[in-house]
C-alpha cells in the first residue's frame, strides 16, 4: 500500500487511488412500475387508499412544482413521486420498503416524498378554508340543514388523536395523551360532505379538545363576528357557546330528544 502513495504526483494520481481502493459501485437503474396499469381500481385504492382519479388530480396539481428541470439519469417523473409519497403515507412503511415499491433508491425516496408533501401542504390554502362568501356559506349551511334540519350550521368541530412516536426530550410526555400512547392532538372542522375546512395540528396529546379551540383562530374570528350569526356543531367535550352546539346531557321532553338528534 505505502508504494502506491509514493507514486502519487497530482491529483489525478490521488482520485485514481481512491477508486482503486474504494471502487465506486456501478450505478443501478431499477424497473420503476406503472402503477396506474399494472393495478385495477379495487387493488389500486387498497395499495395507496385513493382512488386513481383522485391521485391524478393530485398530480396535475403538483405537476408543475415537483417536476425535474432535466430528463437526464432517468429523473424521477412527478406521477413516480406523487405514488412514492402516497404509498408512504398510506403505509407508514421504511423509507428502503416504499423505495423498492416504486423503483427508487431510498434516498430518492426521502427527498422526493419530502418534496412532494412540502408541495400538498403549500396548497393546503386553496383547499381547507372556512367558508367567506355569502354563496359559500349559504351552500355549506343548506348541506347541514338538508342533514337534519339544523339551520345556521357552517361546520362540524371535533379533535382526533394522530398517533406519533416519543418526540424525545424534556417535553416528551406533554405528547402521551389520556389513552396511553404518544400523539398529537388534531382539530379539524369539516363540511356537511366531509371536506376539511379547518386544521389545526400543532398541540401534543395531553391538549385539551377545548383549550385547543379556545386558543384557535377560528374561535376568535366568531368571537369577532366574522361568521355573522353562523355557528359550529361539536360534542360535549366542548363549552357551549352563541356559536357553539353541543348535545344536550339530560335530555327529558320529546323536543330535546330530538334536538340531540338533529345535532348528532
Amino acid at each position: 500500500m505505502d508504494h502506491l502513495w509514493e507514486d502519487i504526483t497530482d491529483d489525478e494520481d490521488f482520485l485514481e487511488l481512491v477508486h482503486h481502493v474504494h471502487p465506486q459501485a456501478p450505478q443501478v437503474y431499477r424497473d420503476r412500475p406503472d402503477h396506474f396499469n399494472i393495478w385495477n381500481d379495487t387493488e389500486f385504492k387498497a395499495r395507496f387508499r385513493l382512488e386513481k382519479q383522485v391521485v391524478r388530480f393530485i398530480i396535475d396539481e403538483l405537476s408543475e412544482q415537483i417536476s425535474s428541470v432535466t430528463d437526464r439519469n432517468q429523473a424521477v417523473t412527478p406521477t413516480e413521486m406523487v405514488c412514492t409519497a402516497l404509498r408512504f403515507l398510506a403505509t407508514g412503511s421504511f423509507l428502503q420498503v416504499v423505495g423498492d415499491f416504486g423503483g427508487i433508491h431510498k434516498s430518492t425516496a426521502s427527498r422526493k416524498i419530502y418534496m412532494v408533501l412540502e408541495a400538498i401542504a403549500q396548497l393546503a390554502q386553496h383547499f381547507v378554508r372556512m367558508p367567506r362568501t355569502e354563496a359559500e356559506v349559504t351552500n355549506v349551511r343548506k348541506g347541514f340543514f338538508n342533514i337534519a334540519k339544523l339551520p345556521r350550521c357552517v361546520g362540524a368541530l371535533d379533535c382526533t388523536h394522530v398517533k406519533i412516536q416519543s418526540p424525545g426530550g424534556i417535553d416528551a410526555e406533554s405528547y402521551r395523551n389520556r389513552k396511553g400512547f404518544f400523539s398529537d392532538n388534531v382539530q379539524a372542522i369539516c363540511s356537511s360532505d366531509l371536506k376539511f375546512q379547518d386544521i389545526v395540528c400543532r398541540w401534543p396529546g395531553s391538549a385539551h379538545d377545548s383549550n385547543i379551540f379556545r386558543n384557535s383562530r377560528v374561535r376568535n374570528d366568531f368571537e369577532n363576528g366574522v361568521y355573522g350569526d353562523n355557528l359550529l356543531v361539536a360534542d360535549s367535550g366542548y363549552t357551549i357557546k352563541p356559536y357553539v352546539i353541543t348535545p344536550l346531557l339530560n335530555p327529558h321532553t320529546r323536543a330535546e330528544h330530538l334536538f340531540n338528534e338533529a345535532q348528532i
